[in-house]
């Protein structure tokens, strides 16, 4: 237990941190543009010191969260989203190098991978519905336990389906069946196994500690309850954290990252014109409906729209296969992305080649998160001397459009 003094000192740091973020509020709301974070305070000297981060309030509100201000047991900010989970995260680096001999003089040299900021990032943001559910977040560690349960195969077939979190007797979820001993989630053989009996409607119900029953969800769900949660198993080692519909986080092969949108029509033809000042209807609704087969590939896949297709397919031609120049048309898109490596196809649908291997100048805007395909696919297009668009199909059903243009907003 915390004697007297360190329940005082830590009341006051709480305090002087909700007075500091109170001000920064003030200066935010004449803003618009930013929000601001205000960290821990240490005291150094004569002074108490914390650190600021402002972020962009559009980058924040595009992604959904749980209600804000919420908090543990011991009065600590819990995270209502993954971009939360990340600041906070960002602020115990900064308290670690204020407590320093030399506070504050390694800051930005000592700073954590941005793979391993985020996996910290994504075990904190599961401590939310833990503490939502009444269990110890320290005990449950639900962001290792779905880690561990979506890297395992049963009879060699990749986990798929879904777990309700809530308490027993919830009025939104109906029980099919129950379990007479429940099965604990940490028991992950045994609930990868409870997993393969899930349909697209009956999934395991789980109260964070236990998988207690199979069931369905029923009735209308108030979703500022904030008391029932989904963990979509989408593939191998691929899990989702959902709330009322929405998808706060997305985590593949243990890296969390934030939700992407599937395929955005009217993005795309806007990506068309920037690109190829692409603007004729019947072209763009040819490259549409290409996209739009490649995009229900199972296994992923990577279409390369070029304006010099045949002139790239020639000089590929050792680590591809050429084809007869033909326009795609949905079958045929179907059958040239079922194998592996990329399509190169013209601004008119004219497919060239199959199963490239795409080269490129190694970059600093890949990240081991995500795989070969998709950091292949930055490569080529930031080494691109021609107008080119790279659509990477995830084996997940996401979907990336990646131009010039889109790697240099997101600088």
């Amino acid at each position: 237990m915390m004697s007297e003094e360190m329940i005082r000192r830590k009341q006051h740091s709480i305090g002087l941190r909700l007075a500091v973020q109170e001000v920064l509020d003030k200066v935010d709301s004449a803003d618009k543009k930013r929000q601001s974070f205000a960290g821990i305070p240490i005291q150094i000297g004569d002074f108490y010191v914390l650190t600021v981060l402002r972020l962009s309030r559009k980058v924040l509100r595009t992604h959904p969260a749980l209600t804000p201000n919420r908090y543990y047991t011991d009065g600590r900010l819990l995270a209502s989203s993954l971009g939360l989970a990340a600041v906070l995260r960002f602020h115990e680096e900064c308290v670690k190098s204020l407590t320093e001999p030399e506070p504050g003089s390694g800051m930005l040299l000592r700073h954590r991978e941005t793979d391993e900021l985020l996996r910290a990032a994504g075990k904190l943001l599961m401590d939310t519905p833990a503490q939502a559910l009444g269990i110890s977040p320290a005990t449950a560690k639900l962001f290792a336990t779905y880690n561990t349960i979506s890297s395992l195969r049963y009879e060699g077939a990749e986990g798929v389906g879904k777990m309700y979190l809530a308490k027993r007797r919830h009025p939104n979820l109906e029980e099919v069946f129950a379990l007479t001993c429940p099965t604990p989630l940490t028991d992950y053989r045994a609930v990868r196994k409870l997993l393969e009996m899930t349909t697209s409607d009956v999934s395991l119900l789980a109260d964070g500690e236990n998988v207690y029953a199979l069931g369905r969800p029923i009735g209308h769900y108030d979703p500022s309850r904030e008391d029932l949660f989904v963990i979509n198993f989408v593939t191998h080692y691929a899990w989702e954290f959902q709330h009322d519909g929405k998808v706060l986080m997305r985590t593949t092969y243990g890296n969390p990252s934030l939700p992407r949108a599937r395929l955005n029509r009217s993005q795309f033809r806007k990506d068309l014109r920037r690109t190829f000042d692409l603007t004729a209807p019947e072209k763009v609704e040819r490259l549409w409906d290409v996209v739009l087969e490649a995009s229900r590939q199972k296994h992923g896949t990577l279409v390369v729209v070029t304006t010099e297709a045949l002139a790239e397919a020639d000089r590929l031609k050792l680590q591809c296969t050429l084809i007869e120049p033909v326009p795609l048309t949905p079958l045929i898109t179907r059958l040239v992305t079922s194998i592996d490596g990329a399509v190169l196809v013209d601004p008119e649908s004219y497919c060239y080649s199959i199963g490239v291997i795409l080269d490129g100048k190694a970059s600093g805007r890949g990240t081991s998160t995500r795989g070969a395909r998709y950091n292949s696919a930055i490569r080529y297009v930031e080494s691109s001397p021609y107008p080119c668009m790279a659509i990477v199909v995830s084996e997940d059903g996401m979907v990336d459009v990646i131009t010039k243009e889109s790697l240099a907003e997101e600088e």
